[in-house]
């Protein structure tokens, strides 16, 4: 069986046929709990018996709402790619860096399986159980690339519904960059709150790039969500007076 250090990845048919006669990835390395955490289960669970929400991006979410390390095993293209995500020290390990992925194979990357991790967090007391300390790498970027780049072209279902977003410092202090129009979208958020249909008329903007935008924002801590029934600009239209009070000529 493959080791989980070897660097080169499984093909997705020599994988399903391993699970098969295993029961397992074969990632699994660890003695211990063979299931993840309760209360992450649960919400993995309930995820796939929803059809509307059984996607890679919900499930990372998942993790680190809970900020419960997991191992992922991410169908790209015709290979497995085996990340373990880490939202507590905020880095993922993988045998490789998934910043090598094509942006065509993030836009159709399939969840295989969710498991238990396979190694522990660098800087682990049970320092044998780490792997080699060039496949732990920075987890927002990989978040940022998921969002911006992943299968998900609507808003996660835990920042939908009626509610105006605006841009915060995460507790890291950095702040996502983006190129052309996301980056001039960027930087209004950080000075209005706005809906996603306010976003979506916004120069170069539309309404799978304000979604993805903000759930990458949202992933990365860096949002702001305020639920409110209607925006300002809707509240003012419904009255029938404009944004400053004065009542439309009709």
């Amino acid at each position: 069986m493959r080791d989980f250090e070897d660097s080169t990845l499984w093909r997705i048919s020599a994988f399903e046929r391993n699970r098969q006669q295993t029961g397992d990835s074969g990632f699994m390395r660890l003695s211990g709990p063979t299931l993840l955490p309760t209360t992450l289960l649960a919400e993995l669970r309930r995820l796939d018996a929803d059809p509307a929400s059984t996607d890679m991006l919900e499930v990372v979410a998942a993790c680190l709402r809970h900020r419960e390390p997991a191992l992922l095993c991410l169908q790209h293209e015709e290979l497995v790619w085996p990340v373990t995500l880490f939202p507590g020290e905020g880095v993922y390990h993988s045998p490789r860096d998934m910043a090598t992925a094509s942006v065509g194979g993030l836009s159709n990357l399939k969840l295989v399986v969710a498991e238990p991790p396979g190694v522990r967090p660098p800087g682990h007391w049970m320092h044998e159980r780490v792997a080699q300390a060039e496949h732990y790498r920075p987890l927002p970027p990989l978040l940022w690339a998921f969002a911006l780049h992943g299968p998900r072209r609507s808003l996660l279902a835990d920042i939908a519904g009626p509610a105006a977003y605006r841009l915060v410092s995460g507790s890291s202090g950095v702040r996502p960059t983006a190129p052309g129009a996301l980056g001039s979208a960027i930087e209004r958020l950080q000075r209005e709150s706005v809906t996603v249909r306010e976003m979506a008329q916004w120069p170069g903007m539309s309404a799978e790039r304000a979604s993805r935008l903000l759930n990458g924002l949202y992933l990365a801590g860096n949002l702001l969500i305020t639920r409110t029934r209607h925006s300002p600009r809707e509240e003012a239209a419904r009255s029938g007076r404009g944004l400053f009070g004065l009542r439309k000529r009709p």
